[in-house]
């Protein structure tokens, strides 16, 4: 039975009030406040009895998918679980209510841990210095690119070309057109790497860098990394690294020895924060010594014992965020590291990579993968077997949905068709994998035998399928008022 919404669910008179009584008289209060600023008319807010209030909430908990109510295998984007103790560590009033103007003299237990922070960082990736400020990995492409930028214009060149593989994230192609840099293309050979014939024929005096996702949105290490970098650093050019999949290489492999440049690393999927609700997130980018000038300010410097804030780095890009970064999202990254430590990190790279290979094999026969070769923490499966079914990828997820996992991502990369971009993470158990392979083998057997019932998922889910095109373009986040014709929404 459908339950309302707290605007439904709520009747005049049954308030659950629990605000304290007002320190001084409201008279005063309202007087403090300019006359232009008072609202005109009582907030309407539901009246809604505490126990209505708490079971409201409790269903809409209930009604997201997240990770610890089951597998949430959405490929590229490490759902993975993250320790409590972090969270729990994030919110200490010393650290939840620091404010970024304090001076450097009572702040240095923070300064040290984003100096901690840092300093892990470019122990794990063999870059030699960091900055913590942007907010997200598509902010760490813009902050990245834009150093590239201002290194190559401080040299007297101009360059304005970046090449990027079809397998990108979506993100790449959106930040160096941002830039003013042109994107171009590269394609994939036959197994799912940098075509490196074409890619030589594309590397010229006009690059500035090329953009590569490691490992590749197809879940592919580039086996052939030197003789990119070879053909990339031979032109003058520089090697950006999209690491948003560092889940696959801490503790295994350092880009920054292998030849790249730049890079950024989204915190918030392989360092312990939540996400997949927009955030908050964290897109730290770390340099090679020759882009170290040009990283943005204020940039954390040591003298003596203690840690200040310095802006005299008159080659910098400048800010590319409001103070210091996302404070919490650096702090939880931070413990993270120190708990599992380096021994730690690598066994979770590890446990990725085996669980991804674990589960490609068992439902590989069923799912075909395009590129079949051992991958790293994700891999792509397809769809396009079903089709003759009128099956396709998006059918598959949904029904996904009527097993209690949450879908894959879908259509994605677009270099493999009916694409299902599928990473479990190391903190899956083999049970949980082998409960999500047996569902998925249980649609392929649906789809012979009742393809209807597939193409008609979800069946048990509180929505059905929605024009999602539509619900993007035009959503509609607010509860409408039926009694106003739908057209009102409450504030």
């Amino acid at each position: 039975m459908r339950k309302g919404t707290i605007f439904e669910i709520g009747h005049e008179g049954c308030c659950s009030e629990h605000l304290p009584a007002l320190a001084m008289p409201e008279e005063e209060i309202l007087a403090s406040i300019p006359a232009d600023r008072r609202r005109a008319s009582e907030p309407d807010i539901p009246e809604v009895p505490e126990l209505e209030l708490a079971r409201h909430l409790n269903r809409l908990a209930i009604m997201n998918h997240h990770v610890e109510k089951d597998v949430y295998p959405l490929g590229s984007c490490t759902m993975k679980y993250n320790p409590k103790l972090h969270e729990k560590l994030s919110v200490l009033p010393l650290f939840a209510r620091l404010h970024p103007l304090l001076p450097s003299s009572i702040t240095q237990g923070a300064l040290r841990m984003l100096a901690g922070l840092e300093e892990a960082l470019m122990a794990i990736t063999g870059m030699d210095a960091f900055t913590l400020q942007p907010a997200a990995g598509a902010h760490g492409e813009f902050t990245g690119l834009h150093v590239v930028g201002a290194y190559f214009e401080k040299k007297g060149e101009e360059r304005r070309k970046v090449i990027l593989p079809d397998s990108a994230h979506g993100t790449n192609p959106a930040s160096v057109a941002r830039l003013g840099f042109r994107p171009v293309e590269v394609k994939s050979d036959e197994r799912g790497e940098t075509d490196l014939e074409r890619l030589a024929q594309l590397v010229d005096g006009s690059t500035a860098a090329l953009m590569l996702t490691l490992p590749n949105t197809l879940g592919l290490f580039e086996s052939r990394l030197p003789r990119i970098v070879e053909i990339v650093h031979g032109a003058g050019a520089q090697i950006y690294m999209d690491g948003a999949n560092l889940n696959a290489l801490m503790g295994v492999v350092r880009p920054g020895d292998a030849g790249v440049d730049v890079m950024h690393t989204n915190l918030h999927k392989t360092f312990s924060t939540p996400h997949g609700g927009g955030g908050p997130g964290a897109g730290p980018v770390g340099v090679k010594e020759h882009l170290r000038p040009f990283l943005p300010v204020p940039r954390i410097r040591r003298e003596g014992d203690h840690f200040v804030w310095s802006h005299d780095y008159p080659d910098t890009i400048g800010p590319v965020h409001s103070y210091h970064g996302n404070f919490g999202v650096l702090l939880r990254a931070y413990a993270y590291i120190r708990h599992l430590g380096a021994k730690g990190l690598r066994e979770a790279t590890l446990h990725a990579i085996l669980n991804a290979n674990y589960l490609r094999r068992k439902v590989e026969h069923a799912y075909p993968v395009p590129y079949d070769r051992v991958g790293m923490h994700e891999f792509v499966a397809s769809a396009s077997v079903f089709r003759d079914k009128g099956v396709h990828a998006m059918d598959v997820g949904k029904r996904l949905l009527d097993f209690g996992f949450y879908a894959p991502t879908i259509s994605f990369p677009l270099i493999v068709k009916e694409a299902l971009m599928i990473e479990p993470t190391e903190t899956e158990s083999r049970d949980a994998l082998d409960r999500f392979a047996e569902a998925l083998l249980e649609i392929a057997r649906e789809i012979e035998e009742d393809p209807e019932r597939v193409r008609t998922a979800p069946h048990t889910a509180p929505i059905r399928r929605v024009n999602e095109s539509l619900a993007s373009r035009r959503p509609r986040l607010r509860w409408e008022d039926p009694d106003d014709g739908g057209a009102a929404a409450r504030d």
